[in-house]
């Protein structure tokens, strides 16, 4: 009896340390996932679409020919594009804003056309028989310079009606003004195909000689001022520059970067009792003011990224030359409405 109670009492204690011990209150053990830091987000990186018409991103060749009032700037342009990496060719030829348009819209020779006026429905009409279609970018403003000898003690100032007459049928400078020296009128003027020609047709000689209609004719303004007695005509500018400088009793006009060139030698005169200035050219109340002018076309750009970065690069730099060759800024709208057509024209 006593030995099976003893067996009991085993029995139970068997029973009770296997109760504990499924009872235990060891610490659980966790498996922890690695801390993962946040990946940080950059923002993608996206080319420069413009980056290929950089100077230093094309070459091949460049081919300009128009006014001899622009040449000069566009010398410099071509001169800042090559220094910021253009390693290709460029020529500029500088034979009139007329010969320009019929190199570019006739003969199909040339990528860009340089002007002093704007193109003609004719041209225009020209260029559109070989396929092209005239892009049009203004770059500045000019005064069309009027100038005498440093010499002339007696010519500052003269009104339109006596330039018509200086430069047509008058033959002595007392048949302007009666106080003026009785000496031949010496004239000096830019050839038929320059620009400054044509302007100089279309704002004094045209209104000075009308036609039946009573209106301003060209056609009669310039047959008058061909007419006239001791002229010499030239596409080169230095040429006029020379002559004017040789004589009191000379007279010449052309663009105001050439006297601004020579004004050690030349006098430039009022005109209507204006002085040609920044100001007077900007707001037009010179009356001898007038843009200037790059054409080009869409095809010739998008087959021709030299030409395209080019004319950005005129576009885009300009501004910061141009007073130092002698012309004017053209004004912030201007020059935006040029590089739109511009984006417009590459396709961008």
């Amino acid at each position: 009896m006593k030995k099976r109670i003893i067996l009991v009492i085993n029995a139970l204690l068997i029973l009770v340390i296997g109760l504990t011990a499924c009872t235990s209150t060891a610490t659980p053990t966790f498996t922890q996932d690695p801390i993962v830091e946040p990946t940080e987000i950059l923002p993608t990186s996206i080319e420069d679409p413009l980056a290929m018409y950089m100077p230093d991103a094309v070459t091949g060749v460049i081919t300009i020919a128009g006014s001899s009032t622009v040449f000069p700037l566009s010398e410099r342009m071509k001169q800042r594009f090559e220094e910021e990496g253009f390693v290709g060719e460029i020529t500029i030829d500088s034979i009139g804003s007329g010969a320009g348009f019929e190199r570019f819209c006739v003969n199909g020779e040339t990528d860009i056309a340089n002007a002093s006026r704007k193109i003609k429905d004719s041209e225009v009409e020209s260029c559109k028989q070989i396929g092209r279609t005239p892009i049009e970018f203004r770059v500045g403003t000019d005064a069309l310079a009027v100038v005498v000898s440093k010499e002339n003690t007696f010519l500052s100032d003269v009104t339109r009606e006596e330039l018509a007459a200086i430069f047509s049928t008058a033959k002595k400078w007392s048949d302007v003004r009666t106080e003026w020296p009785a000496e031949d009128i010496l004239r000096f003027i830019p050839g038929t195909d320059s620009g400054t020609f044509d302007y100089f047709v279309e704002v004094v000689m045209a209104p000075a000689y009308p036609g039946v209609d009573g209106k301003a004719s060209a056609e009669n303004g310039k047959a008058a001022i061909l007419a006239a007695e001791h002229l010499q005509m030239s596409e080169d500018d230095n040429v006029l520059v020379q002559g004017v400088e040789g004589s009191p009793y000379a007279i010449g006009f052309f663009g105001f970067a050439y006297y601004y060139e020579n004004e050690e030698k030349l006098n430039v005169l009022a005109v209507d009792g204006v002085t040609p200035t920044e100001a007077t050219a900007e707001d037009n109340s010179y009356p001898l003011s007038r843009p200037l002018f790059m054409y080009s076309d869409a095809k010739i750009l998008q087959e021709k990224p030299q030409v395209a970065a080019f004319i950005r690069f005129y576009l885009k730099n300009v501004n910061n030359e141009i007073t130092d060759i002698g012309y004017f800024p053209a004004t912030q709208e201007s020059i935006q409405a040029a590089l739109d057509a511009w984006m417009s024209a590459v396709g961008n």
